[in-house]
C-alpha cells in the first residue's frame, strides 16, 4: 500500500478532494471543514470524515502545496486555528477533477455527486464532464447489455444484470440533471 506522499498528485483520496474543495471558494480552519464533513453535514451526507482523518487530508493538502496556511483565529477552547486556502495550483488541480468524469459505475454514488456538490460550491462549469460521463456510461450500457443478456433476452449473469440497471439508473441520474 502506498502512503500519501507515495501517491501522484492526481491520486488524492476523496477526503481529500473534498477538503480542498471546500477551501477553493474561501479561506477556512480545520474545524470548520470538519464541520462540513460530519456525516449528517451538507457534504457529510456525500462523503464524510472525522475529525482526525479530515487533519490527515489537510496534512496531505499542505505537503503537496494544493493548500497554504494563511492566517490564524482565536479559538474559544485550545490554541488558535490555522486559517487554510487553496492554492492557485490546487484551484486548478480541484476544477480538472472535478470537470473529469468518473471512471466506474460504482462511483456515481460517491465521486460524481462529490463533483457535483463541489462544482455547485465553487461555481465551477461541468457540462461537458456530465455529457461526457453520459457517454462513458452509454457505452457501458450497451457492454452489460451483452453480457447480462442471451441472444434470446434470457438473463446469463446476475452481476452484469445489477451493473445494466445501475447503468440505466445512471443515465436517468444524469437526464435529470439536464
Amino acid at each position: 500500500m502506498t502512503g500519501p506522499a507515495e501517491r501522484s498528485e492526481r491520486d488524492l483520496l476523496l477526503g481529500e478532494w473534498a477538503c480542498l474543495g471546500l477551501l477553493y471558494p474561501r479561506p477556512a480552519h480545520g474545524f470548520a471543514l470538519a464541520e462540513l464533513l460530519r456525516p449528517d453535514a451538507d457534504i457529510g451526507r456525500i462523503w464524510s470524515l472525522s475529525r482526525p482523518l479530515t487533519y490527515r487530508a489537510i496534512a496531505v493538502l499542505l505537503d503537496r502545496g494544493l493548500i497554504d496556511a494563511v492566517g490564524s483565529e482565536p479559538s474559544v477552547a485550545g490554541p488558535d486555528r490555522t486559517v487554510l486556502a487553496a492554492t492557485r495550483r490546487g484551484r486548478a488541480q480541484l476544477r480538472r477533477w472535478v470537470r473529469t468524469p468518473v471512471e466506474h459505475l460504482r462511483d456515481l454514488r460517491s465521486e460524481l455527486l462529490l463533483k457535483l456538490a463541489m462544482a455547485e460550491r465553487c461555481d465551477i462549469d461541468i457540462g461537458e464532464m456530465l455529457t461526457a460521463q453520459r457517454t462513458r456510461i452509454e457505452v457501458q450500457l450497451a457492454v452489460l447489455e451483452i453480457e447480462a443478456f442471451s441472444g434470446d433476452g434470457e438473463m446469463v449473469d446476475p452481476i452484469a444484470l445489477w451493473r445494466f440497471e445501475a447503468s440505466q439508473a445512471g443515465l436517468r441520474f444524469l437526464d435529470q440533471l439536464a
